[in-house]
């Protein structure tokens, strides 16, 4: 239900999230209520419900239906309220959280961040990129950023944990990366690394950064066409043989002139090609350049950097979704891991608390009764 009545009747307590950018949503919308006591609670398999009572996080529940404990009665809640005008001071409130994936959320750099290249000097590099969040304990997630609102959607807390990934990668930059010249071939590794420095900053609000992608990063155009112009002198020595049949068709062309000043141009053509030649004959005595290449982390075997599949072994270099066994690299939609077997399907174990012995959403870090570590 959306909306709760001051009613004698007992409430039917449920949520759908029909924008599906909320997080997390109050009901009663209006504010707090006379939850009565016997009210049912439904709760889908992606949803987990908070239940505030009196001003406190009273009990979490998972999925399914649950009867709720207050101390407001039907009808004798009424009469006992009078001296507050009808209106029970026996508050209460339910937080249901939604606890899916939200994909595709996208974050980058507003302006550009300085980096010293140690090849280009200092530029400033914009960086785009995307990750999924999921909310992994909900009573933490409430009391540290929520609150008392009614909602809080992905809009809500994008903004800020967008800084902190720039900010996170700035300094993973500054200290990993020598030059963008290097970039090309890294962003998968890029990306993996960066999710790591994350995961503590996520966690400390009760959010999981599942997923995170770098989708480019970019210099200033005067940097690119710098890097455009170092790229056309590395083609250049590919190109020996072109620049010999230019050079021996100008000086037949030369020859084929009658004038005078053509056949001063083919004489001097004539006394140039030596010195042509025997400068690329020592450039092709010289080392080619070896083609980039990675360690295929399943294999181990050597392949070529841009390579999506590694050629040995099957291995995929493209990083989807992993199998949560043995960490496989799974491709778009498996249901079983090709390694190992495990299904992709299978949901996590609870956490339960060895102190106080509460059952914890799965992934949970933190419990959610007593607050020690899991």
């Amino acid at each position: 239900m959306n909306q709760f009545d001051s009613s004698v009747f007992l409430e039917n307590i449920e949520w759908f999230d029909e924008s599906g950018n909320e997080l997390v949503h109050r009901l009663p919308e209006s504010g707090s209520g006379e939850i009565k006591f016997g009210a049912q609670l439904t709760v889908r398999d992606s949803q987990a419900a908070v239940l505030f009572y009196k001003g406190k996080a009273r009990d979490a529940f998972g999925s399914g239906r649950h009867t709720l404990k207050t101390a407001n009665l039907p009808i004798l809640t009424k009469i006992l309220s009078i001296p507050w005008r009808g209106n029970s001071p026996l508050r209460a409130e339910v937080y249901m959280v939604n606890l899916k994936y939200f994909t595709n959320l996208k974050w980058g750099t507003m302006n550009p961040v300085a980096f010293r290249d140690s090849e280009l000097g200092l530029i400033r590099l914009r960086a785009h990129g995307i990750y999924n969040l999921q909310v992994v304990q909900p009573v933490l997630f409430i009391n540290s950023l929520v609150g008392t609102m009614g909602k809080f959607t992905t809009e809500d807390v994008s903004t800020y944990l967008k800084r902190v990934i720039v900010s996170r990668l700035n300094d993973y930059l500054g200290e990993t990366l020598d030059t963008i010249i290097d970039l090309p071939g890294q962003f998968d590794e890029l990306s993996v690394e960066l999710q790591k420095r994350l995961t503590l900053d996520f966690a400390h609000f009760g959010l999981r950064l599942s997923h995170l992608y770098i989708t480019s990063i970019t210099p200033p155009e005067e940097v690119q066409k710098a890097i455009d112009d170092k790229s056309r002198l590395n083609v250049i020595s590919d190109m020996d043989k072109f620049v010999r049949m230019k050079a021996a068709m100008a000086m037949e062309k030369a020859a084929e002139n009658q004038s005078e000043a053509g056949a001063g141009m083919g004489m001097g053509m004539g006394m140039m090609m030596p010195a042509m030649f025997g400068a690329m004959k020592s450039q092709d005595n010289g080392t080619t350049k070896t083609e980039a290449l990675i360690e295929c982390p399943d294999c181990r075997n050597k392949i070529p950097a841009d390579a999506r599949f590694c050629p040995l072994c099957g291995h995929q270099q493209v990083i989807l979704s992993q199998c949560s066994n043995c960490g496989k690299n799974l491709s778009p939609n498996a249901r079983f891991c090709s390694k190992c077997g495990t299904s992709t399907e299978q949901k996590p174990m609870a956490m339960v608390c060895k102190g106080c012995g509460t059952e914890n959403m799965p992934g949970s870090m933190f419990c959610n009764q007593c607050g020690n570590k899991l």
